[in-house]
């Protein structure tokens, strides 16, 4: 809770002088100020279940159930609005849940009652990711600049991880070493402060719920990081459930006609 919420910190100034060089006025009243304070709420509230689901659960099962993000963006978007899916982009999401479902439900070896409370945590934190794209994208948050909609986000999160670093516990015992501190820069510089905003630059324009589906090649990378860097250990069981996940977010995102817009775009961002 505490790095979260000095990463908070450090990605506030970044944001405002992007902000700034772009021209963006940031305390101009243009009624979004609610949904940046719900917004803000939720983002606070994912990451102390994020990492609080951390302490219990393995990082490889985490980064899994992390990105089941996609499926409540693609719920909540049919249900809020009035995006549709094709039967592809249904079966993927069905194929994904059951991966969640095998990974959780099925009993194996090092998963105990702790493990479980952990990866529900990090669902809870998923849903509230899903929750801040739908306000990003159907409320008049998405009439701000994008360092304006993160702005409410990162602000309104500091003290929310401030109270939970407090109600933890949690303090700074030394000096944190060189390393540390520069893992620390590059997450509030580059992964808050800048591709936090080009996430929700990349909403405003697309659809959420394809949009969302972009992400399918990230547990990959975490739960491969996560072996040869954690150690964690992966059983037969879960490596399967890990499968079907990455292989419905990647049916999500089989490319067809009205699939193209939000490929493209991300497409060129990559390029620029």
């Amino acid at each position: 809770m505490l790095q979260a919420m000095i990463r908070s910190m450090g990605a506030l100034p970044v944001l405002f002088i992007i902000g700034s060089l772009r021209g963006v006025k940031f305390f101009e009243k243009d009624g979004t100020w609610k949904p940046g304070l719900i917004a803000g709420l939720m983002f606070g509230i994912e990451f102390v279940l994020i990492f609080q689901g951390l302490r219990l659960t393995p990082a490889s099962r985490a980064v899994v159930f992390l990105y089941t993000a996609p499926f409540f963006v693609a719920l909540g978007s049919y249900q809020v609005l009035g995006e549709r899916l094709g039967g592809t982009q249904w079966l993927g999401l069905a194929v994904s849940f059951a991966g969640v479902a095998l990974a959780i439900g099925v009993p194996q070896p090092d998963v105990d009652a702790k493990v479980l409370l952990g990866d529900l945590m990090i669902v809870g934190g998923a849903a509230l990711w899903a929750a801040t794209t739908l306000v990003a994208k159907g409320t008049r948050l998405r009439f701000a600049a994008p360092e304006k909609a993160l702005g409410y986000q990162v602000a309104t999160s500091i003290p929310i991880l401030g109270l939970a670093a407090w109600l933890f516990g949690e303090s700074i015992t030394h000096t944190p070493a060189p390393l540390s501190l520069a893992l620390m820069a590059f997450q509030a510089i580059w992964v808050v402060g800048t591709t936090f905003t080009l996430w929700f630059a990349l909403v405003k324009a697309y659809s959420a719920s394809k949009l969302s589906a972009f992400t399918f090649i990230t547990p990959l990378f975490g739960v491969v990081g996560s072996y040869f860097i954690m150690h964690d250990t992966l059983s037969l069981t879960f490596g399967a459930a890990a499968v079907l996940v990455i292989a419905g977010l990647f049916l999500v995102n089989r490319p067809s006609s009205s699939a193209a817009a939000p490929r493209d775009a991300l497409l060129n961002v990559t390029k620029t």
